[in-house]
């Protein structure tokens, strides 16, 4: 449950409140070949497609994502997703602050990265040195286009450390293929977590090109309670005096007890559609709460 409240001048939209709307269904088991299988469904009301007499759901509604993933300690892990997945740099470009940008309704957001999100397959495969991980994902070309394939490596060999390299093609439209890059490093040391990550888009089409860079710092209080605060910078491939650098900040506080959740935060964002229009540079606070059984 959720309660957020977006200021900024004549863009004020007010206070307003949401709840999650997604049901999972998942599931699984071992074969007899030592083979583990899991599957997993999404109902989701954003999801859903009516037919012209809003009666009826239309074709494909309302499922979302869905995948199947078959796995082994020899093998490795192999997921095919028939909607919702992701390549192997579109899983890993979510920034360390935490997608400040996707809280303000921004015109400046993350690229779609389309590869591998429908009808497409992920594999990560068997740990062959100790605090290493090799990821992969492929999908099949589209209409004139090529397919899409993606790498990533993740080491975690240094107690606290965690640092992962992507890089990938999006070539699901033959007259938009564009390359991604994503860079991401966090390291704890005691209750402080420190995090940086970087994301490269470039593509064909004119404009289209983005920069991602965030930072972010956390502090553990105490077992129940945590403080964090993050940025963003997104940048477009051509800057000009219309077309500037979107900013965000973010503090936020989460406090956990007994499967409930808590959390408060506020942010920031300068120039969210890119411009240095006045409305463009907004504020939000909103507060949430979750509960596990």
């Amino acid at each position: 449950m959720y309660l957020e409240h977006i200021n900024g001048g004549a863009a004020n939209s007010g206070k307003s409140f949401s709840m999650d709307n997604q049901l999972t269904f998942s599931g699984g088991g071992e074969l007899d070949n030592g083979l583990n299988v899991s599957i997993s469904f999404v109902l989701d009301q954003g999801d859903d497609q009516y037919t012209s007499t809003g009666t009826q759901f239309g074709a494909g509604a309302p499922f979302d994502s869905h995948s199947v993933t078959v796995s082994s300690d020899a093998l490795g892990s192999l997921k095919m997703s028939g909607e919702g997945g992701d390549s192997v740099s579109s899983a890993v470009d979510g920034t360390v602050a935490g997608n400040i940008w996707d809280a303000f309704q921004a015109a400046a957001n993350e690229p779609s990265y389309a590869p591998a999100g429908s009808n497409g397959l992920y594999y990560t495969l068997p740990s062959v040195v100790d605090g290493v991980s090799i990821m992969a994902s492929y999908a099949p070309k589209g209409t004139g286009a090529e397919s899409s394939t993606s790498m990533g490596i993740t080491y975690s060999g240094i107690e606290g450390l965690s640092l992962t390299y992507a890089w990938g093609d999006d070539n699901a439209t033959a007259s938009a293929n564009a390359e991604q890059t994503v860079l991401k490093a966090t390291y704890a040391y005691g209750p402080i977590t420190v995090g940086y990550s970087n994301s490269e888009y470039d593509s064909v089409v004119a404009g289209s090109d983005q920069e991602t860079t965030a930072y972010s710092i956390a502090y553990t209080i105490s077992d129940g309670l945590s403080i964090s605060y993050g940025t963003e910078e997104l940048s477009k491939g051509v800057s000009s005096a219309s077309n500037v650098a979107a900013d965000f900040a973010r503090v936020k506080v989460a406090y956990t007890a007994g499967g409930m959740t808590l959390t408060a935060s506020s942010a920031t964002g300068d120039n969210i559609d890119y411009s240095t229009t006045l409305t463009q540079d907004r504020e939000v606070w909103a507060l949430g709460a979750s509960f596990a059984f």
